[in-house]
């Protein structure tokens, strides 16, 4: 059996991938809203893991995705807190 030899920056990036798919299919099935804060800071922390992997081997094109995941990532948060009134 081959065992696996990763580095942390590449778990992280896996977590980061798990939990931006998690963050799909939740939406897809209905179980979260696309406004919903679960679901932003699903895509947040996943976006910021794929790019904690980017420093293992770099990637400009995968870079620049996850990148603008996180800037829009962080507009839905501010927007959905704005919206529930609470304090940013």
């Amino acid at each position: 059996m081959m065992a696996l030899d990763l580095a942390w920056y590449d778990w992280a990036g896996l977590a980061g991938t798990l939990m931006i798919l998690a963050a799909f299919a939740l939406l897809q099935a209905g179980k979260l809203a696309g406004t919903s804060l679960g679901y932003q800071l699903l895509n947040l922390f996943g976006a910021l893991g794929v790019l904690a992997s980017l420093l293992g081997k770099f990637n400009l094109s995968v870079f620049l995705l996850e990148g603008a995941w996180v800037v829009v990532s962080l507009y839905g948060i501010a927007r959905t807190v704005r919206a529930r009134g609470l304090p940013p």
